[in-house]
């Protein structure tokens, strides 16, 4: 068994991630990506005729992870303070002599790992978004199959009017379609960095546009006009389509282990195993919504943290840069197993509309007051009908409280009242609107 990468790999970190897209972010593919760069520059410079076309073949030969310890360019690091100095100087020792001159020409090290962070989250974010879209069918089946099912919708903690679950199931799915928009676009956006020392391309002479362009096509990066080494904003856009996705994922693991408390009891978790407790034989907790929920959690504070580094100096900062790495590819992370849990979560979940239906008629009619005093709006103006209908929601048995009324029996009949305290009747557009969000997924490209 490989030895973990740190102490609580192995115990925690399965937790908070999937490992599909954890694969992507080891060391061993963040170092393939940096030698990728490597082997990129060097084809770039060739193609515009600043090294021989065999010099650069001979550096991409090279450019092997399996060839390089990334523990070892790990600890070599600190005297430099990013890995990309001790790689550069491996690479260098490795190829053949005509060739070491044209090793990192050019370039510098925030050139490697800014390029090799985007390659990573790139190759992350293709796995992350058919985690995403298996998450968003999901919840186009449920909000298709429920799109009738009446249930209490709940204001500030409280029971309010009748919705459907449908209607629940099709505000999670737009939440997945404009996270999942979002992250295509600051994927698909993300560039390639190329601009040397300070940015000024000096080691290429005027070729250094093409350059740029060669290099960035190369990677299958976005080429920036100019280098973007403190001009963020390429990041700055990744943290926040990736803390949205997470966001769009807490949302719906908060609603279903809300729904699954015992005393509310409108979906289950499923899953054959899961959801038991080291103490009380008896619990079928929802995991998948509780891991999910953490990673909601966590995940602002990283967003924060990248958006805090990103005012950096000049032309090359002083910690700002070195401040994003790890919680960049956290980050990652996170979005990547609430994802997949969530995913999980919704093929697995058991809805019971039966036990919807119990808790919507549970207070009685109440929440179909708004349904009544609105019937009453025209004889007796909104302000009238709305206090009639309040104090008979303070009475016992509400729909008999309504019918003992004189005031309301002169303008509606016990039939007006019984059609108003149907829940199918108060459900406004609900159904129109599980059909848009359907709509709206089927369109995304």
């Amino acid at each position: 068994m490989r030895p973990s990468s740190s102490p609580s790999e192995a115990l925690l970190r399965g937790l908070s991630g999937t490992p599909d897209v954890d694969a992507e972010l080891d060391d061993q593919h963040l170092l393939q990506a940096m030698l990728d760069v490597e082997a990129a520059l060097a084809r770039a410079g060739a193609d515009v005729g600043l090294l021989p076309g065999p010099v650069a073949d001979e550096i991409t030969r090279h450019c092997r992870a399996e060839r390089y310890d990334p523990a070892a360019l790990g600890a070599a690091a600190d005297a430099a303070g990013n890995p990309v100095v001790p790689l550069v100087r491996e690479l260098t020792a490795a190829v053949a002599e005509p060739a070491r001159p044209w090793v990192h020409h050019g370039a510098t090290s925030q050139d490697v790992l800014d390029s090799a962070l985007s390659l990573v989250v790139t190759r992350a974010a293709a796995v992350l978004l058919r985690q995403l879209d298996a998450a968003a069918d999901t919840a186009a089946d449920l909000a298709r199959t429920h799109r009738d099912t009446v249930m209490v919708a709940r204001t500030l903690g409280q029971q309010a009017a009748p919705t459907t679950f449908g209607l629940k199931a099709a505000g999670w799915l737009l939440g997945l379609v404009a996270a999942r928009s979002r992250l295509v676009r600051a994927r698909e956006t993300l560039p390639a960095q190329l601009g040397g020392a300070v940015g000024t391309l000096a080691g290429y002479g005027p070729d250094g546009p093409a350059v740029v362009r060669s290099f960035a096509a190369q990677l299958g990066l976005a080429a920036s006009p100019l280098p973007w080494h403190t001009r963020r904003q390429p990041i700055l856009d990744l943290a926040a389509a990736l803390g949205g996705l997470v966001a769009a994922a807490g949302k719906i693991a908060l609603d279903v282990g809300l729904l699954a408390q015992t005393e509310v009891g409108e979906v289950t978790e499923g899953g054959a195993g899961r959801g038991g407790s080291s103490a009380m034989p008896h619990k079928r907790n929802p995991v998948d919504s509780v891991l999910v929920t953490a990673a909601a959690r966590r995940a602002p504070g990283l967003v924060g943290t990248l958006f805090a580094a990103a005012g950096q100096e000049h032309e090359r900062a002083t910690g700002g840069w070195h401040a994003e790495w790890e919680p960049l590819l956290e980050l990652v992370h996170l979005a990547g197993g609430a994802t997949a849990r969530t995913a999980r979560m919704l093929a697995d979940l058991r809805v019971h509309p039966q036990r919807m239906r119990a808790n919507l008629d549970a207070t009685g009619g109440l929440l179909l007051a708004e349904a009544v005093a609105t019937r009453l709006a025209p004889a007796l103006g909104r302000a009238a009908a709305h206090d009639l209908v309040r104090r008979a929601a303070a009475r016992p048995q509400f729909r008999d409280a309504l019918l003992a009324d004189p005031q309301l029996r002169a303008h509606l009949t016990e039939s007006d009242v019984d059609a108003a305290l149907n829940p199918a009747g108060w459900l406004g557009c609900a159904g129109q609107l599980v059909d848009l969000a359907l709509d709206r997924h089927r369109e995304q490209p």
